[in-house]
């Protein structure tokens, strides 16, 4: 995953931040180090112990043998612990390697075996060979009874809808793509990553509807499921994407629209439910809408040795490596420890609770649902904007529910040529103001996607009639 930002360079090394000239043999023994460390942990290359940064020549090549070499000498396995992305610091390009503090310690270099040659802990700014004692006392702390561990109560699993995920985020999965997304417990059978990734599992997340502000009248109860954890998540998303209305209101200068929730930090907070959730128990996490409000609850506080002030710092300790390590893959996760920090630029800590088995996410609504809301939203649109559609575009607006990629957009029109469904469908669609980016500041991710706007939802519903 590459990132680039032009910042300019201020802190010196800490506990928390490594610098390196270039790409060294010691990058297993800071990678460990971080790993072992419970607030995790930054490495940068192309930085002298100075702060100045001087750059890196081949960055493309140094951070496939990072990946690689994190990837195949590091014991227990990493994958899902690190982000590596670039930085323009002073006009240069220099790599930043995110750790979070792995759930599985102690993590060691795998030659040299989980001893003092191998297992490291940060100690100030230098990474310390860690003492017996606290190696010994942290594999008997070990969880075990983490979900990759677990044996899948199906053996007989298929994966054709991850497959499909994967293609459309450009990363085609190889013969041994169970192997590579750790999906088999260390006897060589399907673990329970795997259960809940196949095309067919027990699995349901319920998103449920209220009347009024308690849980008395239920209006909707709907069930995303039994299929694969990627497929019901992009169902929860669409749905709330549905259910987060835009509120509109004319001012004598302008028309101000905004949404009930804010869109950032209510995906972030759906993902964070899902992918962090405790799925030893298999109870999975619940969405319910109240007239004032979202309420999200995952199973599961907070991670062993997790402190609420490094949770709210944004600290990562990844309770399930195995599905981050997919959903990142999948452009459904950002980096490592972004997650929180987003819903806190919009939602205070007092936002969240947390009890000894769950935690919860509670959003108040900007407005109380109520059904005065809905005449606010643009009856002028249709008049205007109606005649001037194409019948390509009426046909994209019909088929368009919640937020879509370009590949799902072109399955459900049945169109092949990508450049013609972009020419004849998408790029009009855009220009009319009918449909709008989820990243417009980023109009080339690979992780676009294409919702209606409230004109286009206005029109959808007039051609439905």
């Amino acid at each position: 995953m590459i990132f680039k930002a032009n910042i300019k360079f201020m802190n010196s090394e800490t506990n928390r931040i490594e610098y390196k000239q270039e790409l060294t043999d010691d990058l297993e023994k800071e990678a460990v180090a971080f790993l072992n460390y419970p607030e995790g942990g930054v490495l940068y290359i192309g930085i002298e112990k100075t702060g100045t940064a001087i750059g890196v020549i081949d960055i493309d090549s140094d951070m496939l043998k990072i990946k690689d070499r994190l990837k195949n000498n590091i014991t227990p396995s990493c994958m899902g612990l690190f982000d590596i992305a670039t930085e323009n610091i002073d006009s240069r390009n220099v790599i930043k390697i995110t750790f979070a503090s792995g759930p599985e310690k102690p993590y060691y270099i795998k030659k040299l075996g989980m001893s003092e040659k191998g297992t490291f802990i940060r100690v100030g700014t230098a990474a310390e060979p860690m003492p017996v004692k606290m190696i010994e006392s942290l594999f008997a702390k070990r969880i075990r009874n983490s979900i990759g561990k677990i044996k899948s109560p199906n053996q007989n699993l298929t994966f054709e809808q991850l497959k499909i995920y994967y293609e459309g985020a450009n990363k085609a999965l190889n013969q041994q793509f169970a192997s590579n997304l750790e999906l088999l417990s260390e006897e060589g059978q399907y673990n329970y990553v795997a259960y809940l990734l196949a095309d067919l599992n027990g699995m349901s997340i319920k998103v449920a509807k209220y009347e009024g502000v308690d849980r008395v009248d239920l209006m909707e109860n709907n069930e995303y499921g039994y299929c694969s954890l990627v497929k019901a998540t992009k169902q929860v998303l669409d749905k709330i994407n549905v259910e987060n209305k835009t509120l509109a209101r004319i001012t004598p200068k302008e028309r101000e629209e905004k949404r009930l929730w804010n869109s950032v930090a209510l995906r972030e907070a759906v993902i964070n439910a899902i992918v962090h959730n405790d799925y030893t128990s298999e109870i999975p996490p619940k969405f319910e809408f109240f007239d004032d409000r979202i309420e999200i609850t995952s199973f599961g506080s907070l991670p062993q040795g997790m402190t609420e002030k490094e949770f709210f710092e944004g600290y990562s300790v990844p309770r399930n490596k195995e599905l981050m390590r997919v959903f990142r893959d999948l452009d459904l996760v950002e980096h490592l420890g972004s997650g929180i920090p987003r819903i806190l630029r919009s939602y205070g800590k007092e936002c969240f609770k947390f009890t000894e088995n769950f935690l919860r996410m509670t959003f108040p609504a900007l407005e109380k649902v109520t059904p005065q809301v809905t005449p606010q939203v643009t009856p002028q649109v249709t008049p205007q904007v109606t005649p001037q559609v194409t019948p390509q575009v009426k046909e994209l607006l019909k088929v368009l529910t919640g937020e879509m990629n370009r590949l799902e957009l072109q399955e459900q029109l049945n169109l092949a040529d990508r450049e013609h469904f972009r020419r004849s469908y998408l790029k009009p669609a855009l220009e009319y103001g009918v449909i709008e980016m989820t990243k417009p500041d980023k109009p080339n991710s690979r992780s676009q996607r294409y919702r209606l706007t409230e004109q286009g939802e206005q029109i959808k519903k007039d051609y439905n009639r």
